[in-house]
């Protein structure tokens, strides 16, 4: 019998942080199994291959990864460059699957179904510690079980997007139609057709849905006909501004600012304090009954876009001692570390190994979905948290809990108050062509307010990111 540590190693999902952790397999002198559901690596990143990210280059490849595909005569993107999803697969990822070491334990079309211990299940734990895992994956040519010393669960969220219910539940008859799309689909590309000329409804309020309405609004430009409802869940549109000027990832912030000047130009009918409750097909198209502002609201559309986040699937993990956080969904010691009502992206403190473990030995989440529902990722947090599980793996313990990261800190999905500074002004610069002191105030004078109170006695207020 094979001994476990001549095992393959199980990495689930051919993503960014999925491949970060094969190439840290790899410089650890492990031999990575990697398993992609896609017909391509970074399938899911193909899906919102037209979306630009917010950080350049520099923040984007993992640093085990770069070696690699340096050795093998890689010429790297430049690095202050904002690549789109499509460029970061093809100019990244595609060249890094093709790389020798990742390339033989590479499975396209294989989508894990489940994954246990061999020959025990989930209740069984004598001899369970030392144990190999198996894992069952289907693929075109049938079923088939594959004996591994670890898994890396890097699998993702981006298959079971959040529902447009404000219970975390979809609205009656929100499953009934092909005209409700979620995530960011290609509205102004790929989607046009179903877009360009119809009324539309947005639901989210986090950078998601930002894109789909700026995108929209391209849309508009060309032709009028086009109109856009963006439904807030909040009760005021002040979230939207994000860290604006502020930001220390600008492309995120002027994203805000963008938004902002669309409501002020009254180009957005905007919906705050949005709870859906009821979807009907009329015809060829939506009415969607609910209510805004505590008030009853139908509202007739054509198309309907859910961008209200990504919620984990633990469906094929059933047979292993998994625990998460009750409410965000989450390993128990990251929980608290990223809870969007407490940090934002560049505010969740370093984390790795210890953060991440389950009461299953060798098995471990990483990237977007370990995360759970928390929407505060960032691809460098997932790289990190990579090389700390893989270092655990190989035993080298002490690299494992020497976790260093640096972010970007921004105030783009922080529920933190945002601090005056010595000026008395809040928020970040205004942007210059509008009359106020700072950027919150051109926010809370946008939405009809008479500022934010920078001036004076200044309040905090509340910025997050999310539906």
């Amino acid at each position: 019998m094979t001994s476990i540590e001549n095992l393959p190693v199980a990495v689930i999902g051919a993503g960014p942080v999925g491949l970060a952790a094969a190439a840290r397999l790899v410089e650890r002198g492990m031999q990575p199994l990697i398993l992609e559901r896609g017909k391509s690596v970074g399938a899911a990143m193909l899906e919102w291959g037209h979306v630009r990210v917010f950080s350049p280059w520099r923040y984007n490849i993992d640093a085990a990864a770069r070696t690699l595909l340096e050795a093998a005569g890689w010429d790297a993107p430049t690095p202050d460059h904002l690549p789109n999803g499509r460029e970061i697969v093809e100019e990244y990822l595609a060249p890094l699957s093709r790389v020798p070491a990742i390339a033989k334990g590479l499975k396209l079309g294989a989508t894990v179904t489940a994954v246990a211990r061999h020959g025990l299940d989930k209740v069984s734990s004598d001899g369970r510690v030392g144990r190999p895992f198996v894992v069952r994956y289907s693929d075109t040519s049938g079923e088939h079980d594959i004996a591994v010393r670890a898994v890396i669960d890097a699998s993702g969220t981006w298959t079971q997007p959040n529902p447009m219910g404000i219970s975390g539940l979809p609205v009656r008859g929100e499953r009934s139609t092909d005209k409700v799309s979620y995530g960011i689909p290609d509205v102004a590309g790929a989607r046009r057709a179903d877009f360009i000329g119809k009324r539309v409804l947005v639901v989210g309020g986090g950078h998601s849905a930002i894109n789909v309405a700026l995108a929209l609004m391209e849309l508009q430009e060309t032709e009028p006909k086009t109109e856009i409802f963006w439904a807030l869940r909040h009760s005021g549109v002040e979230r939207l501004l994000g860290g604006g000027l502020n930001d220390q990832l600008p492309e995120r912030g002027a994203l805000g600012l963008a938004a902002k000047r669309a409501i002020a130009d009254g180009r957005l009918n905007m919906l705050t304090g949005f709870a859906a409750e009821g979807l009907a097909i009329d015809g060829s198209g939506l009415v969607i009954e609910g209510t805004a502002g505590g008030k009853p609201i139908s509202v007739a559309v054509d198309q309907v876009v859910v961008t209200t986040g990504f919620r984990p699937d633990f469906s094929f993990l059933r047979e292993l001692r998994v625990e998460v956080d009750p409410a965000v969904e989450a390993p128990p010691a990251l929980a608290p570390l990223i809870d969007p009502n407490l940090h934002s992206c560049g505010t969740v403190p370093p984390h790795g190994v210890e953060e991440l473990k389950h009461p299953e030995k060798d098995f471990f989440i990483v990237g977007s979905k370990s995360y759970g529902r928390a929407p505060t990722f960032l691809m460098l947090t997932g790289y990190e948290q990579a090389r700390s599980v893989v270092a655990e793996i190989a035993g080298d313990h002490a690299a494992a809990r020497q976790v260093e990261l640096v972010l970007p800190e921004t105030g783009v999905c922080s529920a933190d108050p945002v601090t005056t500074s010595a000026g008395g002004c809040c928020g970040g610069p205004a942007p210059v062509e509008i009359d106020a002191c700072c950027a919150a105030d051109a926010v809370a004078k946008s939405s009809g307010k008479s500022g934010c109170g920078c001036g004076s006695s200044p309040k905090p207020e509340t910025i997050s990111e999310g539906a």
